[in-house]
């Protein structure tokens, strides 16, 4: 169930209030005066149905002069809110709240502070990583790279025709890269020059050699990564993303472009960035095909009735 709050003139909220009265799909609605402007209006709806309760919202206009808000409980224990989920077509985890998935792409292709943060820091970690041959230094920048999000952001702006957050979502992802591999790149030229590294051991390692030597395994790897990221980032399972962070060979390509650069490694630096292109390439085809995978079963499966889907007595 997602909790649904609007905001807005009193006249708003009894229209709003008439919408979801008799839809089965919705629960525990409480409306309250609120001030002299404005009123508050509480419902509970399934997940499976939200789009269309929130498209009838928005075509009130509710945005314009008030708010809705959605949170998502993590437990709601109502008879009445799981008979409106029963009446909700197909199941929670598979609805795409379109609302929901949209701002969090605006969310994604922002340039902040913090997404520079992780991913200087783990781009650090990955070069250290390459340089000692250390894979476990490798996992652990994957899982602090946040680079999936603007990603995401791309995929789902192409599926949704939102164009415009397109340039943004990736100026941020290459801005960040940019300026990863910038800082990487002169605090290794810094080390190379006072002779605290040397070029054999920048250029060697065993157990990291996979970052520099992309194949038709890192792009099938990276479709297989970009269809779970966005499965996990559309169904809320978020805790799925690490196993996507880990399975992409993005910040340690990055990582190595600096450190390879640093010591003039070319050829190991064009191979990093082989790999860098094709792990992008691969996220983003798998990750807009997911989607469109998803509306497309959902717009033909996820509408009938559970009792055509699922065994009655599961319903």
């Amino acid at each position: 169930m997602l909790n649904i709050r609007v905001i807005a003139p009193a006249h708003l909220c009894d229209a709003a209030r008439a919408l979801v009265d008799d839809d089965p799909t919705v629960a525990d609605v409480v409306q309250l005066a609120g001030t002299a402007d404005n009123g508050l209006l509480l419902f509970d709806v399934a997940r499976e149905n939200a789009n269309a309760v929130l498209a009838g919202l928005r075509a009130l206009g509710i945005e314009r002069s008030g708010s809705i808000t959605l949170t998502e409980p993590l437990t709601t224990i109502s008879d009445a809110a799981h008979a409106a989920e029963a009446h909700a077509p197909g199941h929670p985890d598979d609805a795409l709240v379109w609302e929901q998935i949209e701002d969090q792409a605006r969310d994604s292709s922002r340039w902040s502070w913090s997404f520079i943060g992780f991913l200087l820091l783990a781009t650090l970690i990955a070069s250290v990583g390459r340089y000692t041959d250390q894979p476990i230094l490798i996992v652990g920048a994957m899982v602090v790279g946040p680079e999936f999000a603007p990603i995401s952001a791309v995929c789902i702006a192409l599926v949704r025709g939102r164009l415009s957050l397109i340039p943004r979502a990736f100026g941020t992802l290459l801005g960040g890269f940019l300026l990863a591999c910038a800082l990487t790149w002169m605090l290794w030229a810094i080390a190379y020059a006072l002779g605290w590294i040397d070029f054999t051991k920048a250029t060697t390692g065993e157990l990291t050699e996979f970052i520099v030597a992309p194949d038709i395994w890192s792009f099938l790897i990276a479709l297989l990564a970009g269809c779970a990221g966005v499965l996990s980032l559309t169904s809320s399972k978020s805790a799925a993303l690490v196993g996507v962070f880990i399975s992409v060979t993005t910040v340690p390509a990055v990582a190595t472009l600096g450190l390879t650069l640093a010591v003039g490694a070319w050829a190991e630096t064009w191979s990093a960035f082989v790999q860098l292109a094709v792990n992008v390439a691969g996220l983003l085809i798998a990750g807009t095909a997911t989607l469109l995978a998803q509306r497309l079963a959902w717009h033909r499966f996820g509408r009938l009735p559970k009792a055509m889907i699922t065994p009655r007595s599961a319903a």
